[in-house]
C-alpha cells in the first residue's frame, strides 16, 4: 500500500507544474494533500486515471487559503472533515477517511511564524490533535496521520538548528510535544523507521538558494499507530521534480 503526502502550496499551481501527471504515474493508494488553497469548483481537472479516485476535502472558509484533501482508490466507509476545533475547522486543516480497520488523515498544522497570536493558536491546535491521538489509542484501528506539522523534531531534521531555536517550528515546546507524541502517547514517525540520515528535508524557503543548497526543514510526516511499525517497507522524499516548496513524502506499507 502506497501513501503519499504533500503540501502543494496551492493545488492549481502544483497542477500547472505537472503534479497530477506525476501522481498518475505513481499509482498511490492514498494521496494526502495540504494547503490546496482552492474551493471545490476551483480544483483543476484531473487526468483520467485519477478521476477514478474517491475524493474527500475540507475547504477553508477564506478563499485561496489552507484546505486539505485525500484521494483514495478505495471507497471510504466514513469521511470525517472536522477535528472539533471551530477556528481550525473553518480553516480546513483536517480530513480523515475510514476504510475497514484503517484510518488515514491529512492534517495541516498552523504556522506560528507570522505573530504571537498564531503561535498561541498553533499550541491550541497541538493540544486538540493530541487529544485525538490519545482517544484513538483506545480502539483497535490502525491510523496514519499524514501532513505538514510545521515542526522539525530533532537537530538532524533542520539544517541550521542553532540559529532557529527561537523560531516557530523549532521551539523547545514544539519539539517536546513531538517527543511526547512519539515516546509517551506511542505513535511512530514512519519515515524514521527506515531512514535515520541527516539532511533529509521536506521543505525549503524560497529565499536565497535554500533548495539548491539543501538548507531545509523536515516538517512533513506520516505518524502511524505502533501496530503499523513493522509494516513500513520503503520511505522516500521525492525531489526529482519540484511541484511546491515541499517535497512529497512517499511511504510503502505492507498491509
Amino acid at each position: 500500500m502506497k501513501v503519499v503526502s504533500c503540501n502543494v502550496n496551492g493545488i492549481r499551481s502544483a497542477a500547472k507544474k505537472g503534479f497530477y501527471q506525476w501522481l498518475e504515474s505513481l499509482q498511490a493508494d492514498f494521496i494526502c494533500l495540504q494547503e490546496i488553497r482552492a474551493q471545490k469548483e476551483q480544483i483543476p481537472e484531473m487526468p483520467d486515471r485519477l478521476k477514478s479516485y474517491h475524493a474527500a476535502y475540507s475547504f477553508a472558509e477564506k478563499p485561496g487559503y489552507s484546505g486539505v484533501a485525500i484521494y483514495t482508490r478505495h471507497k471510504p466507509d466514513e469521511i470525517i472533515d472536522t477535528m472539533g476545533m471551530k477556528t481550525m475547522d473553518q480553516e480546513g486543516r483536517f480530513i480523515q477517511v475510514n476504510i475497514g480497520n484503517l484510518s488515514i488523515a491529512s492534517v495541516y498544522f498552523p504556522s506560528g511564524s507570522a505573530r504571537e497570536e498564531r503561535q498561541a493558536i498553533k499550541y491550541s491546535f497541538m493540544d486538540k490533535f493530541e487529544e485525538i491521538l490519545i482517544q484513538n489509542k483506545k480502539n483497535s484501528r490502525k491510523y496514519i496521520f499524514c501532513g505538514d506539522y510545521n515542526i522539525a523534531h530533532k537537530k538532524i531534521d533542520i539544517k541550521n538548528w542553532r540559529s532557529n531555536q527561537k523560531n516557530s517550528g523549532f521551539l523547545p515546546e514544539e519539539r517536546q510535544w513531538m517527543d511526547k507524541i512519539i515516546d509517551k502517547v506511542g505513535y511512530i514517525d514512519a519515515f524514521r523507521v527506515k531512514n535515520k540520515n541527516e539532511g533529509e528535508y521536506t521543505w525549503w524557503s524560497n529565499r536565497g538558494n535554500a533548495y539548491a543548497n539543501n538548507v531545509g526543514w523536515r516538517i512533513d510526516y506520516q505518524l502511524i499507530s505502533n501496530s503499523l511499525k513493522d509494516s513500513v517497507k520503503k520511505v522516500e522524499t521525492f525531489k526529482d521534480e519540484k511541484f511546491s516548496d515541499h517535497a512529497p513524502l512517499i511511504i510503502d506499507y505492507e498491509i
